[in-house]
């Protein structure tokens, strides 16, 4: 499986289950231009066809910022159809990256604002650093969130709160979003990735099948009537049952050992 290389990204194996991916336009805070775009899209679809050895991805920022949102210098003068052209763009973007079937963790090293906090709660869960900044800062620029801003956000943390972070544009610390539910931890800046790479190594030691299969039941489970998911979390869950993972994960129990999940 080849991945990249890309003009705005870097995607690396930082282990043998688990990519890296690093937004890198550091000179402007990891702003996501239309090149991004298109190297996001390739890169979410590539491991939605065909994960190979990745179980787990863990993304962060170059620099100072995790992502500044949308380039404004390069949308200022943009035409109308320009604009919305680009925009479909980072949809299907971020689309594809929240449909991806692997977990996916977003480090939080700066600055999450406008379409960078979308992107990010477009991600599993998230882990920041304790001088992380958060905004959804679109109000202010006469626009509004357009990357699942006013759906995601609501769901973490509450429709009133939700109401209060968009309508004024107003910044938030990373005390307040791990205590309004945003981010999962908080860590001082040199522990952050450490950290998280240990979170997606526990990840990615687990059936592969099952993380999956966990992921999917949760995403659209959520969205559906009590008892529907119910019957949604047993589909899945019987999918399972005939795997070869399955099997060695009972039998490395039974002989005392760690289980060596081939994801089969």
């Amino acid at each position: 499986m080849s991945l990249g290389p890309y003009q705005t990204l870097l995607a690396e194996m930082v282990s043998p289950h688990v990519l890296k991916v690093t937004l890198n336009r550091p000179e402007v805070r990891n702003a996501m231009n239309t090149q991004m775009g298109h190297d996001m899209l390739d890169l979410w679809t590539r491991l939605t066809a065909d994960t190979g050895a990745v179980r787990c991805v863990v993304v962060t920022g170059a620099g100072q910022a995790f992502c500044s949102g949308g380039d404004l210098k390069q949308r200022d003068g943009m035409t109308t159809e320009a604009w919305r052209l680009q925009h479909e763009l980072f949809e299907r973007a971020l689309w594809t990256l929240i449909d991806l079937p692997i977990p996916v963790i977003a480090a939080i090293n700066g600055h999450a604002f406008a379409g960078g906090l979308e992107f990010a709660l477009m991600c599993d869960f998230m882990y920041a650093s304790k001088d992380a900044r958060f905004a959804l800062t679109e109000a202010s620029r006469g626009i509004m969130p357009g990357g699942g801003g006013t759906q995601n956000l609501p769901r973490a943390i509450g429709e009133r709160r939700a109401k209060e972070i968009i309508l004024t544009a107003r910044p938030f610390s990373a005390q307040d979003a791990f205590e309004w539910g945003v981010v999962n931890r908080l860590y001082e800046p040199a522990e952050l990735l450490p950290r998280v790479m240990e979170t997606a190594e526990a990840i990615a030691a687990n059936a592969p099948l099952s993380v999956r299969q966990i992921k999917k039941s949760i995403r659209y489970g959520m969205q559906m009537e009590l008892r529907t998911a119910y019957r949604f979390e047993i589909e899945a869950y019987n999918h399972l049952i005939g795997t070869e993972d399955r099997i060695e994960g009972i039998r490395a129990f039974n002989e005392k050992r760690p289980p060596n999940f081939s994801g089969r």
